[in-house]
């Protein structure tokens, strides 16, 4: 008779807390509440259209969770002719979006971190490539110092006072730097294994994972490659199972992150990484790069919104709604 490790790929622990990012069939014997747990999909994992972003726009940065996000700068759908960058900002409360004071420059394809109330925007494609860096204080927009590379398509995890930012193109080609931000300025650090830009990100300043990403050298250029971080130094782990680059993500923890969307060509292809392996979940909706998301959000609540689809530019937001604790009983 197979065990319900062999069949679920966990065993049955005993533990103190309930783990704070389970997978659907995972099981635990609560020792504080003296009660056997279970972890489900609610009632499966899946993602739900909700109201759209104001503005229609791809490359924008993000912070937040998925009742509580920021979404700003951008490429919108205005204007003659490329490049087009945006400086609006838009608050998420959960139902709607609610436009709120703008950036001081106009840009995409950003890094980001941070929450709805306390978020960081740093270097992306203005005119020229940037390296400027702004904090948000939850009503306005404030330039602060700039990072040491003026670069774009960069990736971020932490916090507005405590990030890490790293790959990305800089003036001539795709970069390994990786550069950390204390709250007032930024230090270049260990680059990563392999140069790449628009992988998806996930964790701390100090603990972070990076997945996918468009790492040239012909075709395909984009990667499955996982690389953790460990506030010293990356290591190549486990690669992702499909290879893209501009993804969406949601995580603040580098042992469990949702990362979802990518391409071209585009799609809704959503994977869950648990610290070793990467697991694929539902397709989001509508398939799409470039999207913004709640990147201090959860595997098992997360936010994507805008981005861009096979029809161009889209407004479409998604609600993921992921595992649920339940407790066993006798009856």
């Amino acid at each position: 008779m197979a065990t319900y490790k062999e069949l679920k790929g966990t065993n049955i622990e005993a533990v103190a807390t309930d783990p704070t990012y389970p997978v659907t069939g995972q099981v635990w014997y609560n020792t504080t509440s003296n009660v056997l747990k279970g972890a489900t999909g609610s009632p499966v994992e899946s993602w739900s259209t909700v109201n759209s972003i104001n503005s229609i726009r791809y490359g924008m940065g993000s912070a937040g969770t998925s009742t509580a996000a920021l979404a700003f700068g951008g490429n919108p759908p205005t204007g003659p002719a490329e490049p087009r960058y945006e400086d609006l900002t838009e608050s998420w409360n959960g139902t709607n979006w609610t436009e709120v004071n703008d950036m001081n420059q106009k840009k995409q394809y950003l890094g980001s971190v941070g929450i709805q109330t306390a978020a960081l925007s740093f270097a992306g494609q203005a005119s020229p490539i940037t390296a400027n860096t702004e904090v948000w204080n939850g009503t306005n927009w404030t330039e602060v110092n700039n990072m040491s590379e003026a670069k774009q398509m960069v990736r971020g995890a932490g916090t507005s006072t405590a990030a890490l930012g790293f790959a990305g193109y800089d003036a001539t080609a795709r970069t390994a730097n990786t550069e950390t931000w204390n709250g007032t300025n930024w230090t270049e650090v260990n680059n990563m294994n392999t140069a790449k830009y628009a992988p998806g990100a996930g964790g701390t300043s100090t603990a972070a994972v990076s997945g996918g990403g468009n790492a040239g050298g012909g075709p395909p250029a984009r990667t499955a490659e996982t690389e953790m971080w460990n506030g010293t130094n990356w290591t190549e782990v486990n690669d992702m199972n499909a290879a893209r680059d501009f993804l969406g993500y949601s995580g603040t923890d580098n042992t469990a992150t949702l990362m979802f969307g990518g391409g071209a060509p585009y799609v809704g292809l959503t994977e869950k990484w648990n610290g070793t392996n990467w697991t694929e979940v539902n397709d989001m909706n509508t398939g799409r790069g470039n999207l913004g998301c709640s990147n201090s959000g959860s595997p098992s609540a997360a936010l994507g919104f805008g981005g861009y689809a096979s029809t161009g530019r889209t407004a479409v937001t998604e609600q993921w709604a992921g595992i649920t604790i339940k407790t066993f009983t006798d009856s």
